[in-house]
């Protein structure tokens, strides 16, 4: 077998993506190339490596077992280059991360801020995810850490604190549930809601609603927090946000109103396969994160010597 990396990265994409057309455009590669390349690490190999169907591409079990090679050489090299950037200054070096809505409302942009000013040839590809969607990710070495509630089962990751995340109703002063110390989800399944566009913050209320067998329905989407506030100072409808997030936009038109469901208040972790094994990038990233949240603990004790 002679597959480089070029290969594995292409084809990790498409698997990724389930799209070979997609995979090429991630892999920065012609579509005719990348199918090339496919195919012939399919005849390398003498067993197909996709199913190939009218909605896209999946791994067969060759290709599952391939894709979980595939992650972990390039999960390697990201390390080398990371770790090799204290010897060379010519080296540019990445860190792939995952974050619930709550971590970027306040926490992730804070250690992001200082970090990249302090690591200007580094970069950092942060997406976001729900809980579920990150912790999996992580131990698929998909990405290298994740800043997840720990409402979510992490299973065999290991995990650092990072702080808290409630989840808050907010209503217009005027609304009749202004006056609410706490109220339970259900119950604003019968409002009318302005919620966000997409996210992980409404794919979370989506599933919860759906326990309750209901759809969550939104008169409005936005995209910022400032503007779902406006709205429902307006009276347009009742919001859910993450506590922190709505905090800078209340003011004497506004109330909050507590979710006094237990998944609405939760820890933030951050995780990962094996936190001595991340690069040097991502365990300087860690350990900001960690000063921003006021976290203080043995974990931390790398940073003085991160470059």
């Amino acid at each position: 077998m002679r597959f480089d990396l070029t290969d594995l990265r292409l084809f990790v994409a498409v698997a990724e993506s389930g799209s070979i057309s997609r995979g090429a455009s991630l892999a920065h590669m012609a579509l005719a190339s990348a199918s090339e390349r496919i195919s012939g690490m399919e005849r390398m190999l003498g067993v197909p490596l996709l199913e190939r169907g009218r909605r896209g591409v999946t791994p067969t079990a060759a290709g599952r077992t391939l894709l979980q090679h595939a992650r972990a050489v390039t999960g390697q090299i990201e390390q080398m280059r990371g770790d090799l950037r204290a010897f060379s200054e010519g080296l540019r070096g990445a860190v792939r991360m995952l974050s619930n809505t709550a971590g970027l409302v306040e926490i992730v942009p804070a250690a992001l801020r200082a970090f990249l000013a302090a690591h200007p040839a580094v970069d950092v590809d942060l997406e976001e995810r729900t809980s579920a969607e990150i912790v999996l990710a992580v131990a698929e070495k998909r990405a290298e850490f994740g800043v997840f509630a720990g409402s979510s089962d992490p299973g065999p990751l290991q995990t650092r604190p990072l702080g808290t995340d409630r989840l808050v109703a907010i209503a217009a002063a005027t609304h009749p549930l202004a006056g609410r110390g706490s109220i339970d989800f259900a119950e604003l399944l019968d409002e009318a809601l302005v919620g966000m566009a997409s996210g992980a913050l409404h794919d979370h209320l989506a599933a919860q609603a759906a326990r309750y067998g209901r759809r969550l329905a939104c008169r409005v989407r936005l995209r910022s927090f400032e503007a779902i506030a406006r709205l429902v100072e307006a009276g347009v409808g009742l919001a859910i946000l993450p506590e922190a997030a709505a905090a800078p936009h209340l003011g004497a038109g506004l109330a909050t109103i507590r979710l006094s469901d237990s998944w609405a208040h939760r820890s933030l972790l951050i995780c990962a396969v094996d936190f001595d094994r991340l690069t040097t990038h991502a365990r300087t990233l860690v350990a900001e994160l960690q000063r921003q949240a006021g976290v203080r603990d043995e974990a931390t004790s790398f940073r003085a010597t991160a470059s």
